[in-house]
C-alpha cells in the first residue's frame, strides 16, 4: 500500500530562532497519524532540525542538492554533506528552482541519479504554468518533465521516488486546482508510469499535490483516489495549519 505523505517546504523562511520555535510547536502537536510527515528547512538549519527531531517521527528533508560529489561549486551542497547530518530525503525539480535558477530536465536527471547513488529518497516536482493549461498543453508538459527526468530509471529505483504535482499557477497565488483537476492529473500521471513500467510501480508510487493546500481544502483534495498527500508551502510555516493538514487524513 502506497504511503500517505505531507511534506512542508519552508523555502527561504525562518532563521535559527524561528526554526527552533516552529519545530518545538510541531513536536507538541505531533500525534499518531497514518501519514508520513516531513519538513524541509533552509540548509543552514538542517543540522539543528535533525537534532531537534531525533526522537520524533517527523522526517527532515533538504530543498535541493548538487549533482557532483564535491568540487569547485561555490555555494552548493552535496548529497554526502546532507547524509552526514542525517538528512536522507531531498526535494528536486521544484518550480521555483526551474524558474529562478534555470534548472532543466537534463540537470535534474543528473541530480536524481546522484541522489539515488547515495541511497537518498527523492520528492520530484513537476507541473505546468497557466499558459500551458490555458491552451490544453498541461498533460504534454507534465509528461515530458516526468519522462525526461525519470524514465531512464530501473524498476527498483522507484522505491526511492515520490512524485509531486505542482501546478505552477497555483503556487503562492491563492489559486488551487480543484480536487477534480488534481485527481485528473494524478490519475494521468499514475497511468503514465504504468504504461512505461508496470501496474505494481504505478500503484505503489506516492503522488503528492502541491499548490495552495490549506486546512480548509486539504481533506477534500486528499480524499481523491490518486492524491496521496501534499507538498505544502506557506501553510507549513504555521504549526496549527500544518498539523491540521496532516490530520486531514
Amino acid at each position: 500500500m502506497r504511503k500517505k505523505i505531507v511534506a512542508g517546504n519552508w523555502k527561504m523562511n525562518n532563521d535559527l530562532v524561528a526554526t527552533n520555535t516552529l519545530i518545538s510547536e510541531l513536536i507538541k502537536k505531533e500525534k499518531t497519524t497514518n501519514a508520513e510527515v516531513m519538513i524541509a528547512p533552509a540548509f543552514v538549519n538542517l543540522l539543528e532540525a535533525s537534532k531537534l527531531l531525533k526522537y520524533s517521527s517527523i522526517i527532515v528533508a533538504a530543498q535541493n542538492m548538487h549533482f557532483a560529489e564535491n568540487g569547485a561549486y561555490t555555494g552548493e551542497i552535496s548529497a554526502a554533506m546532507l547524509k552526514s547530518i542525517g538528512v536522507n530525503t531531498v526535494i528536486l525539480g521544484h518550480s521555483e528552482r526551474r524558474e529562478y535558477f534555470s534548472e532543466d530536465d537534463n540537470l535534474l536527471k543528473q541530480k536524481i541519479d546522484k541522489a539515488l547513488d547515495e541511497h537518498m529518497k527523492i520528492i520530484f516536482c513537476f507541473g505546468e504554468k497557466w499558459e500551458d493549461r490555458s491552451v490544453d498543453n498541461h498533460f504534454i508538459v507534465v509528461e515530458n518533465q516526468i519522462k525526461n527526468a525519470l524514465f531512464h530509471l530501473e524498476n527498483e529505483n522507484w522505491e526511492s521516488i515520490v512524485l509531486a504535482y505542482e501546478p505552477v499557477w497555483a503556487i503562492g497565488t491563492g489559486q488551487t486546482a480543484s480536487p477534480e483537476q488534481a485527481q485528473e492529473m494524478h490519475a494521468f500521471i499514475r497511468n503514465l508510469v504504468k504504461k512505461h513500467y508496470n501496474s505494481t510501480i504505478s500503484e505503489e508510487v506516492s503522488i503528492l499535490y502541491g499548490g495552495s493546500v490549506k486546512p480548509e481544502n486539504a481533506k477534500e483534495i486528499f480524499g481523491k483516489n490518486d492524491v496521496d498527500g501534499g507538498l505544502i508551502g506557506g501553510a507549513a510555516l504555521n504549526a496549527d495549519n500544518f498539523m491540521a493538514i496532516v490530520n486531514a487524513f
